[in-house]
């Protein structure tokens, strides 16, 4: 939890002495309803403003967003000592909340030790400072939070200045004026001259410096990575990226399917850094799978912006398994939000259709009744697959569909690769079903092979003046 209590310390002078004897350790969640509007700004400033008209997504209840909020504060560790939802009639540009609820909260801070109150709404500077006022335990909004449990999940040096940038732009507009002693020389022309630089001044400059910096070594990453998708390019192994929403059970499928080892809990955010493995599926074809940060609804801009590199690998893949958790009562509502990331990315509703498939996860956690409603409805409608990443029910059939949908029509036919071009039985491995083999006295291959016709113009091209397939029609 020193992440939490010693980033910010410049606000640590407004918090009264007597009150620091509370547990930093223990949380109040609280989850603001305004009544006016249920839309919270992405700027951080709490509106009455309806937003532009647009198709009415699902809204999620109040009570799940409480579930959501104090599951995030789990996440690095913290006591809940009570989630409460508080209804905002007029929010207020300088607390949000009104005096009475202010004071409801203080006296539950007292009665509880608790030296922390997370607030699942954006906070201007502001609010947030005067909330930290008048309570005297330190605030965390929403971004902040999430802030903090992408710090802790980051492992590699991708991740970590990707938070770090995120923090960084976070911070910069929250630096309070604490250190009014601390101005330098005054200065400038005539008699008297101006204040010198201040402190609050010179930590502005010393972010800038510190964010400009993060923004160099992330296009590095952004080059590398750019290098890392032409090379993949080379090698045409098609991408299936896994998305969905935070502990939709992305990490499990994803080891169930891969074997790979990466971490997999009943956590928001168990995982951060995408992982990539390369394996068959089951008519032979090699494909890589990619396993993707976990989304969530009003994620922070600052980690939309950093984590774009991270994103867009989404963007390059041949084919998206949307992850759901329908064990969820509120899944319609995280399906939605990001569905509305994806198009943020720039995957449109019509290219959805042809590049993603839906995967209702989390089937086994269902009565028999809902799991078998569920297949049906499944069953009766195109680009859906119901599974559990769990007990692997309905997975065989998943990666049959992800086979069919990657292999288009599989033509079959006979080729002969000759001596001097033995190198190639490799790809032909890696990149189409063999059937058949024979090895010829005079040193060539014969294969039966089934693969698209992408693929045979490609094998085509690697053979040159070599030896061509026998058949001249290819028999489906």
């Amino acid at each position: 939890m020193d992440r939490i209590s010693n980033r910010d310390t410049s606000n640590e002078s407004i918090v009264p002495e007597a009150e620091k004897h509370r547990d930093d350790m223990r949380a109040v969640v609280i989850v603001p309803v305004l009544k006016q509007s249920r839309a919270r700004s992405g700027q951080g400033e709490a509106t009455a403003t309806p937003a532009p008209a647009r198709p009415a997504a699902p809204q999620r209840s109040n009570e799940a967003r409480l579930e959501e909020a104090t599951g995030l504060a789990r996440a690095i560790d913290l006591e809940i000592a009570e989630g409460m939802i508080v209804t905002v009639g007029q929010p207020r540009p300088a607390t949000l909340m009104g005096t009475g609820k202010i004071e409801e909260i203080k006296a539950l801070l007292d009665e509880k030790d608790a030296g922390l109150v997370i607030v699942d709404h954006p906070l201007t500077p502001v609010q947030q400072r005067n909330l930290e006022k008048e309570w005297g335990a330190k605030v965390i909004d929403r971004t902040g939070l999430i802030l903090e449990i992408f710090g802790r999940r980051a492992s590699t040096k991708e991740g970590t200045l990707q938070v770090d940038l995120a923090h960084l732009n976070y911070q910069k507009g929250r630096l309070v004026r604490s250190w009014t002693h601390l101005e330098r020389q005054r200065g400038g022309a005539g008699f008297m001259g101006g204040p010198g630089e201040t402190q609050i001044e010179a930590d502005r400059r010393q972010l800038q410096d510190k964010i400009i910096k993060l923004e160099r070594e992330l296009e590095q990453v952004v080059r590398t990575r750019q290098l890392h998708r032409a090379k993949r390019r080379k090698v045409p192994h098609p991408i299936v990226a896994l998305v969905g929403y935070t502990n939709a059970g992305k990490s499990t499928l994803f080891n169930r399917i891969t074997g790979a080892g990466v971490l997999a809990e009943d956590m928001l955010f168990a995982t951060l850094d995408p992982t990539l493995r390369r394996m068959k599926l089951p008519h032979g074809r090699t494909v890589i799978m990619s396993d993707t940060v976990g989304f969530i609804s009003d994620l922070p801009t600052h980690l939309v912006a950093a984590f774009r590199a991270t994103l867009e690998e989404v963007l390059e893949a041949d084919l998206v398994l949307h992850v759901r958790d329908m064990s969820d009562p509120d899944n319609a509502a995280q399906s939605a939000d990001v569905l509305r990331i994806l198009a943020d990315l720039g995957i449109d509703e019509k290219e959805s259709e042809k590049r993603i498939i839906e995967v209702w996860n989390k089937i086994d956690r269902l009565d028999p009744e809902s799991h078998d409603a569920l297949f049906e409805r499944a069953q009766g409608r195109a680009n859906i697959m119901a599974v559990s990443a769990i007990t692997g029910e309905g997975v065989e059939a998943l990666l049959d569909e992800v086979s069919n949908r990657l292999s288009g029509v599989l033509t079959e036919a006979e080729i002969v690769i000759p001596a001097d071009k033995l190198a190639l039985v490799s790809w032909v491995y890696g990149n189409a079903v063999v059937s058949e083999r024979e090895d010829n006295e005079d040193g060539s291959v014969t294969l039966v092979v089934k693969l698209t016709d992408r693929q045979a113009s490609e094998l085509e091209r690697r053979l040159g003046n070599g030896a061509k397939p026998d058949k001249e029609e290819w028999e489906r």
